[in-house]
């Protein structure tokens, strides 16, 4: 009996070193993509300062009429633009995302944009309303981010959609990131730039307008694609954080089993000694 324990542990020992070599590499690989990824990152920042300051000039300091992309409106249809991953084993990040959007999705119509597997296979699943897909936020390109700026400002302009919201989770530290709802289309006056909330008056011509609309589907496909290169730091980050957490503990599941190894053994040798002294006194 004590032979056959000894075995099963000793397998047992034999499969969980293999789940930690796989889970070791997988921390290793998921390091080496977040140092990419966070340069990445901080590299589409400046853009996005500049941008984003560009637009609200127009969008708070001309001399018209408040243009239509700031004016909010009655949310009957919304659509969901989603990064979530392309892999699993990243504790709850990709749960998190989905999570947040169902508790914001309330009475309104929605449809959704997945970038990223995960969520593709979320929607799928549950039969949502899908108007694009995106299969992978790993190699994500600023041509492909364009084209769907694109296509939810058509769907703006054409009233298909009442509000564009841009759903991700941003890169804080390798031990924290958070999840977000980024309201694209109407712009969010709380999201102007502190020294752009100032009365000053600017003339635009030919009008906020028709600037605006040659000029946001520029600004939101950079949105997107920043946002895309923060989900995709936040998400090796939270591989890295799952998988050394993995790897620890399969180093304590082995160092438990082997005292179990080691007192089965023990155990084992104990009784054949008691054995062999009974027969010997026999």
């Amino acid at each position: 009996m004590a032979g056959a324990s000894m075995k099963d542990i000793k397998l047992r020992i034999r499969s969980v070193e293999s789940t930690m070599q796989i889970t070791k590499a997988m921390q290793l690989v998921a390091s080496s993509k977040l140092r990419g990824a966070r340069m990445r990152m901080e590299a589409s920042r400046p853009y996005m300062k500049v941008a984003r300051r560009a637009v609200w000039d127009i969008a708070l300091h001309n001399t018209g009429a408040q243009s239509d992309y700031v004016i909010p409106r009655e949310i009957k249809h919304r659509c969901y633009i989603v990064i979530a991953g392309d892999r699993g084993l990243a504790g709850s990040y990709n749960a998190n995302i989905l999570k947040r959007i169902e508790w914001d999705m309330k009475d309104a119509q929605c449809c959704f944009i997945p970038i990223g597997k995960k969520a593709k296979e979320y929607y799928t699943r549950h039969q949502l309303d899908m108007v694009v897909d995106i299969e992978k936020v790993e190699g994500l390109t600023f041509d492909t981010c364009k084209e769907i700026a694109v296509h939810v400002m058509k769907g703006y302009d054409e009233g298909r959609y009442d509000e564009i919201v841009l759903a991700y989770t941003s890169f804080v530290s390798v031990l924290t990131q958070k999840t977000k709802l980024k309201p694209l289309l109407p712009l969010d006056t709380r999201d102007a730039p502190k020294e752009e909330q100032t009365n000053r008056v600017m003339l635009c011509e030919p009008g906020a307008d028709a600037l605006l609309k040659g000029f946001l589907p520029q600004y939101l496909a950079g949105l997107i694609y920043s946002a895309a290169c923060d989900a995709f730091a936040s998400e090796q980050a939270a591989r890295r954080v799952a998988m050394d957490s993995a790897t620890k503990n399969a180093g304590e599941m082995i160092e438990d089993l082997s005292l179990r190894y080691n007192r089965a053994r023990q155990s084992s040798i104990t009784q054949e000694i008691t054995e062999i002294v009974a027969g010997a006194e026999h």
